[in-house]
């Protein structure tokens, strides 16, 4: 090596068999070389870095019923976990579009998918939101069954430098696609403190919004730690123990993500304009994570049947099997709804 050259980048030390840093996770962010790292941790019931265990994979393949010859949508593609499983089921003669916002994220899902054999001709990819269901349905000739997944893929949530977490430092960022939109970070540097308190309990349900808005308020915040610091000392303040302490930190992250991404707008276009993309008989499943977004779900599908768009929903939402809970604790707040139209 050359003086000109420059030094070369040691890989980070992989530490012990549990490492705690996302850059310290290298080997389950490498599987093709090391394949047995990512069995130790999903034995351990965790998530290995950089992927995603997809929920009610089950349940929702015997709700949808998949069959050769139709037209599916995964509307929220994410790592593509339910689309590897519905697009086997529609061929021959079938195919699926599956559509995404995250510009970091939907290539490598594409490609993932490519690599198992799904080309053009069965699988498209797009990057856009649920505004563009009105032209996927005119490309496609409608849908025979649809899949939305609300939840943020693991990915997103694991990764620091996405502002995700409140458990590693990184920019307060939140936003499904970085490209565009304002910043959690810079969202709280121009809200007023009784429109924070608001914005906390209209998105999460945050019983102590008051306290966290009154903490937060008038802050340098600009990275994820800057944020918990706050609220955990919010929650001290008012004498909270360490497990009200972490449900405060997660629904208040919660409820900036939902107010960055604007989820709950988006949510009810994309419950709109749905009955009119499905075909005769078409069905469709909707997974949610928090009671925001169950509640709209659950509205629009019960309005829908008193208005007879619908034939049938489901009486009550689906949870994950116990099984499936111990497995992957992510699926614990999991609700899985789903409604089918009259066929012709």
């Amino acid at each position: 090596m050359s003086q000109d050259d420059p030094p070369r980048q040691r890989r980070v030390r992989y530490k012990g068999t549990h490492p705690r840093r996302f850059e310290e996770k290298y080997k389950e962010l490498e599987p093709s070389q090391h394949a047995g790292e990512l069995e130790k941790v999903l034995a351990r019931g965790h998530t290995p870095a950089g992927t995603h265990r997809s929920i009610c994979v089950a349940e929702i393949l015997e709700v949808l019923n998949p069959q050769p010859g139709e037209v599916a949508l995964d509307a929220t593609l994410g790592y593509g976990g339910h689309t590897r499983e519905i697009l086997p089921r529609l061929l021959p003669g079938g195919r699926l579009f599956g559509v995404d916002v995250d510009p970091l994220e939907l290539p490598r899902t594409e490609a993932r998918l490519r690599g198992l054999g799904f080309g053009e001709d069965v699988f498209t990819a797009r990057r856009m939101n649920f505004a563009g269901l009105p032209r996927l349905q005119a490309e496609s000739g409608g849908f025979d069954l649809v899949l939305a997944d609300l939840g943020v893929s693991s990915m997103q949530i694991d990764n620091p430098a996405r502002g995700f977490t409140w458990k590693a430092n990184g920019p307060l960022d939140l936003r499904l696609n970085p490209q565009r939109g304002t910043s959690a970070a810079d969202l709280l540097a121009r809200l007023d403190e009784t429109a924070l308190a608001e914005l906390l309990v209209e998105n999460a349900d945050e019983p102590h919004a008051e306290a966290i808005a009154r903490n937060v308020h008038g802050q340098p915040i600009r990275t994820t730690r800057d944020l918990a610091d706050r609220v955990r000392a919010a929650l001290a303040a008012e004498g909270q123990d360490a497990d009200e302490t972490k449900k405060a930190l997660q629904r208040t992250f919660q409820a900036l993500r939902i107010a960055v991404n604007d989820e709950f707008t988006v949510l009810d276009q994309f419950l709109s304009l749905l009955p009119g993309s499905l075909k005769p008989g078409g069905r469709v499943a909707i997974l949610t994570f928090h009671s925001g977004e169950d509640r709209r779900v659950k509205k629009a599908f019960l309005q829908g049947l008193r208005e007879g768009i619908y034939a049938e929903v489901a009486p009550e939402p689906i949870r994950a099997s116990p099984e499936e809970r111990r497995a992957n604790p992510r699926s614990t707040s999991a609700k899985l709804r789903w409604a089918r139209l009259p066929k012709a």
